[in-house]
């Protein structure tokens, strides 16, 4: 659907573009565009390489270990119908973990293994579980303790102080995930009054 909505703008722009006499704008626009896009990507890719570096080397001193010893308390309970020492376990701290040194594109493969595995234990096929709806709440909202892209594109604009933001992320990320767990809690509670 996010395709058919792209390509209509961009046609209803072409074709105002041409009726207005305007289409050298829209050339312009695009190789400007082009250019900006590339110059941002290998921006977001060098910060990405360097804390998925980090993280690789987070993961073999084992400080990973001991994030994920730390959040299982939490996760276990978060997660209550997942069964203890599953693989879909440390998916999630793995995902929650990138999630908070905010690198969600990093995140994201460990997200999707997590619902693979959450996938598994899901009794209807055709309906998402509560685990996996949890995660997903959690996932979209992730508590960010490090900004990590947006101070890198920050810095790749010449800001004067890019990790000004860091503390507002903070504050505006878990705001967002305790209202994220309120609402899963809230709507598991109420399927499982349903179901009763």
């Amino acid at each position: 659907m996010l395709n058919v909505i792209w390509l209509f703008m961009i046609v209803i722009s072409i074709i105002v573009a041409a009726i207005n006499g305007r289409m050298e704008t829209v050339s312009q626009a695009v190789f400007d565009g082009a250019k900006t896009g590339l110059t941002v990507s290998f921006g977001l890719l060098s910060v990405l390489i360097f804390w998925m570096g980090l993280m690789k080397i987070a993961e073999k001193s084992g400080l990973l270990h001991l994030v994920s010893i730390a959040l299982g308390p939490i996760v276990q309970r978060l997660f209550p119908d997942i069964p203890k020492g599953h693989p879909a376990i440390g998916y999630i701290m793995s995902n929650i973990s990138a999630n908070i040194l905010g690198l969600g594109n990093a995140a994201t493969p460990m997200g999707l293994k997590a619902m693979e595995e959450l996938q598994k234990l899901n009794p209807d096929k055709e309906r998402a579980s509560p685990a996996m709806c949890t995660l997903l709440a959690i996932n979209t909202a992730s508590i960010t303790l490090i900004p990590t892209t947006m101070i890198a594109i920050r810095l790749q604009y010449g800001s004067s102080n890019a990790f000004e933001i860091v503390s507002s992320t903070l504050l505006a990320s878990s705001i967002a995930t305790l209202f994220a767990l309120m609402l899963d809690r809230y709507y598991r509670y109420r399927t499982m009054n349903k179901l009763r």
